[in-house]
């Protein structure tokens, strides 16, 4: 069994995301509670639930066309991971990632990616360069339509390419535990963040191109301290939540 689930204002959207899962992940055989998971992470990252926005059973059982169980089951997983917050009288809401959050995941990040810009300097075949500079050609493509769902793909698309690139399979694999987190605090600001940063994607590349280690690690540490500033200043001003509720992750 699998299902496909509907959002109000964004069914179409929705049922190519949930079949796209599907197609990428495998979903057809995962597990109901790992499929339900899966799409509700999904719908959290690319903002069809706000931070603060009450996701009671019954309503999310309704919009993936499931029954309550399984529901049940993702939203305690969900909970662990810190997508949702599950509050005394009021159930479970989408969390909002806090300042103390950030902080940590930036600074995880600012070890694992300077080191994996500096090796792929240092090891990046033409191959390896052409893929990246298609990818900053979509999220241009994507920054200029304005579609920051796929903006927020194309981020984190880009980051774990170089990660790859660098060679060190602890780098990448480490990252990968990051990354749903990564891009969901990229795109509850990408409206504002995006074109900055793919501007600062571009030098990145650039360097990673040249050969020269130190300035692409350089690049990977500018992009990073000003990517989490903003993230910082989302996060003091709410994302946008739900009734002013901001349950912190």
């Amino acid at each position: 069994m699998f299902f496909v689930y509907t959002l109000p204002g964004t069914s179409g959207e929705a049922v190519r995301l949930a079949e796209d899962l599907r197609d990428k992940l495998g979903a057809r055989h995962l597990p109901l509670r790992d499929q339900v998971l899966t799409a509700l992470r999904a719908a959290i990252i690319d903002g069809d639930y706000l931070p603060g926005e009450r996701l009671t059973e019954d309503r999310l059982a309704e919009d993936f066309g499931v029954s309550r169980n399984p529901v049940r089951e993702a939203l305690r997983v969900a909970e662990a991971e810190g997508f949702v917050v599950i509050l005394p009288r009021r159930g479970a809401v989408v969390a909002s990632p806090s300042s103390g959050t950030i902080a940590d995941m930036f600074a995880v990040r600012e070890r694992l990616e300077s080191l994996a810009a500096r090796l792929a300097a240092e090891r990046a075949t033409a191959a390896d360069v052409a893929a990246l500079r298609a990818l900053l050609e979509q999220g241009r493509e994507a920054t200029e339509k304005q579609d920051l769902r796929r903006v927020a793909e194309l981020n984190s698309a880009l980051h774990l390419r170089i990660l790859q690139i660098s060679g060190n399979p602890w780098l990448s694999s480490i990252a990968k535990a990051l990354y749903l987190h990564v891009q969901w605090v990229f795109r509850l600001g990408a409206a504002e963040r995006a074109p900055h940063s793919w501007a600062e994607h571009i030098q990145l590349v650039d360097a990673i191109e040249s050969g020269d280690g130190d300035r692409a690690e350089r690049a990977a540490l500018a992009h990073l301290d000003a990517a989490s500033a903003a993230a910082f200043e989302n996060a003091e001003g709410g994302y946008g939540t739900v009734d002013g509720h901001r349950p912190q992750a």
